[in-house]
């Protein structure tokens, strides 16, 4: 098991690449996963071959990554350029860094309302993809699209790795974002592990409620969903693979799943999948989040990390 840091999750402590590593050093990461340019500190080369020699003082292998790759998501970013100019940057990057890989994402449950369907835009970013598979395999570099925020379902993940080239493209397979998908973790993992080329791992807890299903994502250990059982499982099923933990604690967000607009967004969800969320929902029991004085929010983050870093160490003797 190769535990590594993602550091959105302590995206609020506004530290220099520098300061990232020493931290998760001190917590024996052995993969530090830098999910956006303003953790890096900038994609200049001479500054990313300095932080790339500090990482390897400290043994840390370096993962890095951008936002939205597809050109119609209410997430992307035209102002840093086209969709392929932004990548092939991040490629270069990554080049210098020592990355493996770049990190990227489609876009959000957003993209899954309007005028395009996700289906749409899953097709616009392969048309951004495949013309750039062969600059991929030149430099040795995979992207690993994330099933972010609730944009896609594994299977429509899945559907868009093949069709942009499985040979240049995999997933960063995140065990939180699912719940917000309407979508059984374990069901996102067994579809996604053969493409699995990194993670994002936090735990969750779901429950049923008058108007549909509460989801909310905790600490690890603290949530519903058998963080355990997966955790276990993606060890063995995505061998060598960065275990990243990327810790963020929400108050719960209900998803009106007996409402049939709700449905508008999930006509092409198959019922036995989403039968295998609703199961995890009618298990779970109501846990409502604390509000955190806007004061200690930072250190807040700090301390949500630790104990589930604490977590990880215990269940896998580090």
């Amino acid at each position: 098991m190769r535990f590594g840091i993602d550091l959105f999750s302590i995206r609020s402590q506004n530290w220099s690449p520098f300061e990232y590593l020493d931290y998760c050093a001190k917590w024996k990461a052995k993969v530090v996963h830098f999910s956006e340019i303003r953790f890096i500190g900038g994609l200049e080369a001479p500054h990313l071959k300095r932080v790339r020699e500090h990482a390897e003082r400290l043994g840390i292998e370096m993962e890095i990554g951008m936002r939205s790759v597809c050109p119609t998501s209410k997430a992307f970013d035209a102002s840093q350029g086209s969709a392929e100019q932004q990548i092939l940057r991040m490629l270069e990057a990554a080049v210098t860094a020592g990355s493996r890989l770049v990190r990227a994402f489609l876009g959000t449950m957003a993209d899954r309302a309007g005028p395009i369907p996700i289906e749409g835009h899953i097709e616009n970013t392969v048309k951004v993809l495949k013309p750039l598979r062969q600059r991929f395999l030149d430099a040795g570099v995979k992207l690993a699209i994330e099933n972010h925020a609730g944009d896609m379902q594994a299977r429509e993940l899945k559907t868009l790795i093949e069709e942009a080239g499985k040979d240049f493209a995999g997933a960063c397979i995140d065990a939180g974002n699912p719940v917000w998908a309407i979508e059984d973790p374990h069901l996102t993992l067994e579809t996604l592990a053969p493409y699995c080329l990194t993670s994002h791992v936090r735990d969750s807890a779901l429950w049923r409620t008058p108007d549909g299903v509460a989801v909310r994502w905790t600490r690890m250990g603290e949530g519903n969903v058998g963080i355990s059982e997966w955790v276990r499982k993606y060890v063995e099923l995505c061998p060598g693979r960065a275990l990243s933990l990327e810790i963020i604690v929400t108050p719960p967000r209900t998803f009106a799943v007996f409402d049939p607009r709700f449905w508008e967004g999930y006509k092409r969800t198959p019922a036995w999948e989403f039968s295998r969320f609703l199961a995890l929902a009618e298990k779970g029991k109501p846990l409502p989040a604390q509000p955190v004085p806007k004061e200690q929010a930072v250190a807040r983050e700090l301390e949500d990390l630790e104990a589930s870093a604490r977590w990880v160490h215990q269940l896998f003797g580090l």
